[in-house]
């Protein structure tokens, strides 16, 4: 028996229970893995709260992301082996947990240069921003972006990956604090977005002209905004929606504001075949092995402990990655 972060139902972070549970042997295709460190993404409170339906059934153990050591390989599996690092971003939950079984086509073998506490906090956010800034929009050097919880998981690679290509970054955060953040991070402006306007600041950054795309994971409070910041035939990426669903999108409204255009991503789209995956990681160690970004954790959390973590992001109380350790 292993231990796990189980859920029996969907709620608040109450339901979080550190339970036993049996994990066994891999079945044909899969391996067994034991993790070493686990990474949180905001996607998991939904998923706790009942929010985003990809349970398939009640108990279920929460996560997406982590890295680990391969235990012990099923039937007609190649190209891993007993003892290997390992990570993954994977389609179903599974990853608060010692241990767990998962289909080798989700896991990618770690390089060297990429540590596994690195893995966990990087693989899910940081091909998440690969392909929104290289395939959904492929944003060009000199252009201007608008990335909103730039100081959040995904938003601090975003930022920093961005500069890199010599993208002009304004980001939104909720304290003056975060600005700080992510002005050392490689954003050029930062906006505090409970008070001040990033419409106004997105406007005047450009010269009244608007921003090349808005990479947006608030939803529903920055929508409006978003579209009123865009230049004419500017793309809106949606990729969240940490405030709530969005309006229903009236096309008639992207025509008069500049024939713009929009976007609701998912990562899931964006690895369609192994190929995808594989390339999509390789670019991301790439990027991380040449410096141009890093994987900011900013708090650390025992995974027993994974209901104050929930509770301190919902409540905007950290900054960056956030890790689970065993």
């Amino acid at each position: 028996m292993v231990k796990a972060i189980c859920i029996h139902e969907f709620g608040d972070t109450d339901v979080l229970k550190w339970e036993d549970i049996e994990v066994g042997d891999p079945g044909p295709g899969q391996l067994r893995l034991r993790h070493t460190v686990i990474g949180f993404n905001f996607l998991d409170i939904a998923v706790r709260r009942g929010i985003y339906p990809v349970l398939p059934e009640l108990p279920s153990v929460l996560g997406t992301e982590a890295a680990g050591v391969v235990e012990a390989v099923g039937a007609g599996v190649t190209g891993f082996s007993v003892g290997q690092r390992v990570a993954y971003a994977a389609t179903l939950p599974g990853a608060y947990a010692e241990q767990r079984l998962i289909d080798a086509s989700q896991v990618v073998a770690l390089p060297d240069s990429v540590s596994d506490e690195d893995a966990a906090a990087s693989m899910l956010k940081g091909m998440t921003v690969e392909y929104l800034i290289h395939r959904c929009f492929p944003v060009q050097s000199g252009q201007t972006a608008l990335v909103h919880a730039a100081a959040g998981g995904v938003g601090l690679f975003m930022c920093q990956w961005l500069a890199a290509k010599g993208v002009n970054v304004i980001g939104t955060v909720g304290s003056d604090a975060k600005k700080d953040t992510i002005l050392g991070l490689g954003a050029k402006h930062a906006v505090n977005y409970k008070t001040e306007n990033f419409t106004e600041v997105a406007r005047e950054v450009t010269g009244g002209t608007g921003v090349d795309v808005v990479y947006d994971s608030v939803g529903k409070d920055h929508y409006q905004g978003s579209i009123d910041a865009l230049r004419p035939r500017g793309y809106m990426v949606n990729f969240g929606n940490s405030s709530g669903p969005l309006p229903p999108i009236d096309s008639v409204e992207l025509n008069v504001k500049g024939s713009l255009f929009f976007t609701k991503a998912s990562m899931r789209f964006y690895q369609l075949t192994r190929q995808e995956l594989d390339d999509s990681a390789a670019t991301l160690f790439a990027a991380i092995a040449a410096g141009d970004v890093k994987p900011v954790i900013g708090q650390r959390y025992k995974l027993e402990d994974a209901a104050q973590a929930h509770a301190d992001v919902a409540a905007g109380k950290t900054t960056g990655s956030t890790v689970f350790t065993l």
